[in-house]
């Protein structure tokens, strides 16, 4: 008697890839004309092809500065432009697309004419997220948002301007150990893993919650000394308590963490960034709907939800306190 060919599989569980469990979820709703299904395709496309990029980064050269500066005013990793390449071109390719933004490029980079309302959604993305972390192996990743094109707009930008509390969809995904895809279109966050083998993501967990509480955070403690004192006395209120710093580098990873385990990512403002350091729409935003999403909470200042944010600039910076409610309630209780 032949064995089945799925036991050979090391998936445990039913077998379900992105791509079938978008196929699923369009199913589910009335009305679902598949087009955001297709983008999240062209994003998870370009994911396994920045994943073999950020593999191989040192075997093909292109570790280190590209040797220009982007928008930010920061040096650009190759790897940054490779990315940012490969988003724009597979994004670009997809019709339900009017608008892609990234904080790499300055203006909006692609947008079409929509006369017949078929191109209804807004892309932005930050294509390689922690790339200074590249050259010593560290976890790197990029992060998308997604919006509703508002024909009545001006201009592109103007279409892009709006609160965080209107995605449709946000996710990043991770290039570490395992290459993984975390998404949430409004109902909850999955998590998905490439299978290198079959050259798919592969469902690993439904409906992340993220804990309620985790004596845990993390920032770039080396910024102490300039950051607001309530910040200050946080930290000092959460050494008392016997809290672990666990800090990165890189968003994607930390906030990863955070998300599985429990705990406060905060990046605050500091006299260099008074504003902050991180962008609202490319950074705070996915990441932000995604916390909510799992249970968590996402904050610029105590009261003040991150999504509730209207900006008025694709490029605007914010301060992030973000993680476990409980947590994120602490830090706000010490910056009152």
């Amino acid at each position: 008697m032949s064995a089945d060919p799925l036991h050979t599989l090391d998936h445990a569980g039913p077998i379900v890839t992105l791509q079938g469990h978008l196929l699923a979820t369009q199913a589910s709703i009335p009305g679902a004309t598949g087009t955001l299904s297709w983008i999240l395709s062209a994003l998870s496309i370009s994911a396994k092809i920045i994943a073999n990029k950020v593999r191989c980064a040192r075997l093909q050269d292109v570790l280190g500065e590209a040797g220009a500066d982007n928008v930010q005013g920061e040096q650009q990793q190759k790897l940054d432009v490779i990315s940012n390449a490969v988003l724009l071109r597979l994004l670009g390719q997809r019709e339900g697309v009017a608008i892609v933004a990234s904080e790499e490029n300055e203006e909006p980079v692609i947008i079409r004419d929509d006369p017949t309302g078929e191109r209804r959604y807004c892309v932005l993305f930050d294509p390689l997220d922690g790339s200074s972390n590249l050259d010593v192996c560290a976890p790197v990743g990029t992060i998308f948002s997604i919006l509703r094109h508002d024909r009545r707009a001006k201009d592109g930008q103007a279409s892009l301007l709006q609160p965080g509390s209107q995605q449709v969809a946000s996710g990043y995904v991770l290039y570490g150990s395992s290459t993984v895809f975390v998404l949430t279109v409004g109902n909850g966050v999955d998590m998905f893993v490439l299978d290198p083998a079959v050259g798919a993501f592969m469902l690993v967990q439904r409906g992340i919650r993220t804990p309620a509480a985790s004596k845990s955070y993390s920032l770039n403690e080396g910024n102490r000394r300039t950051f607001p004192e309530g910040y200050q006395k946080y930290l000092d209120w959460a050494q008392e308590r016997g809290y672990s710093s666990r800090y990165i580098g890189s968003m994607v990873a930390d906030v990863h963490r955070i998300l599985l385990k429990g705990g406060v990512f905060m990046y605050p403002p500091t006299k260099k960034a008074p504003a902050g350091k991180l962008r609202l729409m490319y950074e705070a935003n996915p990441m932000a709907m995604l916390i909510e999403q799992a249970g968590g909470e996402a904050l610029v200042a105590p009261g003040q939800r991150i999504l509730d944010v209207q900006p008025t600039d694709i490029h605007q910076r914010t301060p992030v306190i973000l993680g476990s409610a409980e947590e994120v309630d602490h830090v706000a209780a010490q910056l009152a």
